[in-house]
């Protein structure tokens, strides 16, 4: 009598779960040190009137948001798949990534709108106050973004990258926040605060959009720009055993976990297991591709319509010109 595997063995084959150690220590500091500075930040904002630091603020906000999104994609990167789950929990890293991006972008936006009515209506601040805030938060900034920076080196992941894009953009915002407060105080050009802040949301705006063009591809299940499907079909077709390759396709399932289905025709006087033993070795070792599925097929069996009977024809073509 045939038993079926229970369900600790069902996906046992599928490692679709990321240990980031790294990646989750750096972030719970990044959390907590900005969560402490958004505060800061805020408060100063509003007693000193400056909108560019408010901006910058603003852009923390995101921040604590973006890295709660990560800490949550991270630890749920480390559960196993289930029986509805197959590929585990890893995609939830590339939507927060995507959400990371998109709040960015919105922010920007508001920023934008802000700093034009500034322009029409420019405000009093209190530059010293300003310039305060600012230098302590530059040095945060430029202490959290060397942190993250080391932690990419060490594991590739969309996460620590989109909260990297965050603290380059604040790095960035609070030297222009810096500039803006100096400027002001030697020539009482109110319009500069506005000015900075826009050009803090340009930073901000193009982040976002890079975060969001990367997580997109990843969610459309495109092939990753690291492979070229063509070079990989031509490389399959070189093993022994394979005649074609076809409804071939490759996606990344998280930043770096791959998988790759493809329907072969195979020679009827080689044992497939053999031939499926050489394509997985040849996709570990060439490619780094260790999660395929691979079906083998005759032509006259299985001809997916039009395209096997071509491919007959061409055989065919082949052994009446030998």
């Amino acid at each position: 009598m045939h038993q079926h595997a229970g369900p600790d063995y069902d996906y046992h084959h599928l490692q679709h779960v990321k240990e980031q150690s790294r990646s989750k220590k750096t972030l719970w500091i990044t959390l907590l040190l900005t969560l402490f500075f958004t505060i800061v930040e805020i408060v100063g904002g509003l007693l000193s009137n400056s909108l560019a630091l408010l901006s910058d603020s603003a852009h923390m906000i995101s921040d604590v948001i973006a890295l709660g999104l990560s800490m949550a994609a991270i630890y749920l990167a480390t559960r196993p798949p289930n029986a509805k789950y197959t590929f585990g929990f890893l995609r939830f890293e590339i939507i927060a990534s995507f959400l990371n991006g998109l709040a960015l972008c919105v922010i920007a936006v508001g920023i934008f709108a802000e700093g034009i009515r500034r322009f029409i209506h420019p405000e009093e601040m209190d530059f010293k106050l300003m310039l305060a805030i600012a230098s302590i938060g530059f040095v945060v900034n430029l202490v959290l973004t060397i942190v993250l920076s080391r932690s990419m080196k060490e594991e590739e992941n969309l996460n620590v990258q989109s909260a990297l894009w965050h603290f380059i953009g604040d790095l960035l915002s609070s030297a222009g926040v810096i500039i803006a407060a100096i400027v002001i105080y030697f020539t009482d050009w109110l319009f500069f605060d506005p000015l900075i802040s826009i050009v803090i949301g340009g930073i901000i705006f193009v982040g976002g959009g890079k975060i969001i063009k990367e997580s997109t591809v990843v969610l459309m299940e495109s092939v990753p720009e690291k492979f070229d499907l063509d070079e990989i079909r031509a490389a399959l077709a070189t093993v022994e055993g394979v005649e074609d390759v076809h409804e071939m396709h490759l996606w990344a399932i998280s930043t770096d976990h791959y998988s790759l289905t493809a329907h072969m025709f195979v020679r009827a006087d080689i044992q497939p297991f053999c031939i499926i033993l050489a394509v997985n070795e040849l996709l570990k070792t060439q490619y780094g591709i260790t999660h395929s599925t691979i079906q083998m097929e005759h032509a006259n069996i299985h001809p997916h319509g039009e395209y096997g009977k071509q491919f007959l024809r061409q055989q065919e073509g082949k052994l009446l010109n030998v």
